[in-house]
């Protein structure tokens, strides 16, 4: 079966158009997963940075917790001495 120059053309003229398409779409993607790997960098970025943060609000509650801790302590001290100081003082207005 032979085919007539025109529908070489035609068939060639097709598959150019095919390969262009083909190399678009590559291109599309290309830029899409370069876009996209920015994104997932900046959102590492981001997380890594809310650790961190996190951690750190983490060292500091910790650290307000043991000073409440200690400052309950340091009250219970407190009125221990003054209870005791008031009873000495109504021994002293007893006698």
């Amino acid at each position: 079966m032979a085919t007539t120059p025109a529908t070489d053309l035609d068939s060639l003229s097709h598959l150019e158009d095919r390969i262009t398409r083909a190399v678009e779409v590559v291109a599309n993607l290309r830029a899409e997963r370069d876009r996209l790997q920015q994104q997932i960098e900046a959102f590492q970025s981001e997380r890594e940075a809310a650790e961190k943060q996190a951690a750190s609000a983490n060292i500091e509650a910790q650290k307000a917790l043991h000073e409440l801790e200690e400052l309950r302590a340091e009250r219970k001290q407190v009125r221990a001495r003054i209870e005791k100081l008031l009873g000495q003082m109504d021994l002293l207005s007893g006698s």
